[in-house]
């Protein structure tokens, strides 16, 4: 299967729930069902579904989810693409002492019951480059959840350390992990090497997840007159070209 599509196996009666209109392809027993419902408290009622309807559209998802389920007999297939090139990324939440905390709009699917929730960063510095990284969301369950990923995706283990990088190379992170963000320590960086103005810190201890292709990169490096057109047309071949 391409890391650009997933393809989970639903046992009979099994439901995995996704962002709407993010399913690929499934077979013709599944069936499918959109709710504002999450399946983890069903005796929320109205508020509860209200609630997340707020913690979904803030996050950047759809505030509907799409239900999945194998109504045949035996194992069953459905499909989640991305939503841009990249990688769908299966993160075991039993492993990550049941929550875990997600890049908002990285969210694509997971097992039925997983609980979405809003996740604010208590980090004052966070707050300085917008809601990007202010406004998170936290997973909670025992079940997978799977979430996409521009380009390649790294899985680094802290442990008692730091890293500093590009704030929007965070994919998710283990709450025992600590996100903040940080003016760079460099002007000529900023100004000279596209670094940027701020830098996300990762430290403490944990699992986080990072990616190799932010969306905003992958337009800047496909746009017409982009980056690479700069590159292009600054090159001996290039001018050759453009004669």
């Amino acid at each position: 299967m391409s890391p650009f599509s997933w393809l989970i196996e639903l046992d009979q009666h099994e439901t995995v729930m996704a962002e709407a209109g993010a399913m690929d392809y499934m077979e013709s027993v599944i069936d499918s069902e959109t709710k504002l419902d999450d399946g983890s408290n069903p005796s929320s009622g109205f508020l509860g579904k209200r609630l997340l309807a707020g913690a979904l559209a803030i996050t950047g998802e759809s505030i509907f989810l799409t239900y999945s389920t194998n109504h045949g007999i035996g194992k069953r297939k459905v499909a989640f693409p991305a939503p841009h090139p990249g990688m769908v990324v299966p993160i075991d939440l039993s492993k990550v002492s049941g929550n875990l905390i997600v890049q908002k709009d990285r969210f694509l699917c997971a097992a039925l019951g997983t609980s979405i929730s809003l996740h604010l960063n208590r980090k004052l510095g966070a707050g300085l480059v917008g809601d990007e990284d202010f406004i998170l969301q936290r997973l909670s369950g025992d079940g997978l959840a799977f979430e996409n990923a521009g380009g390649t995706v790294i899985e680094q283990q802290l442990n008692n350390e730091s890293l500093r990088i590009d704030t929007g190379c965070i994919v998710a992170l283990e709450p025992t992990a600590v996100f903040d963000v940080q003016t760079s320590r460099y002007l000529k960086s900023m100004l000279l090497g596209g670094i940027g103005l701020f830098l996300a810190t990762l430290s403490g201890s944990g699992k986080v997840w990072l990616r190799s292709m932010p969306i905003k990169k992958l337009v800047q490096a496909h746009a017409p007159y982009g980056r690479n057109r700069e590159k292009e047309n600054s090159s001996l071949l290039g001018n050759f070209l453009e004669d």
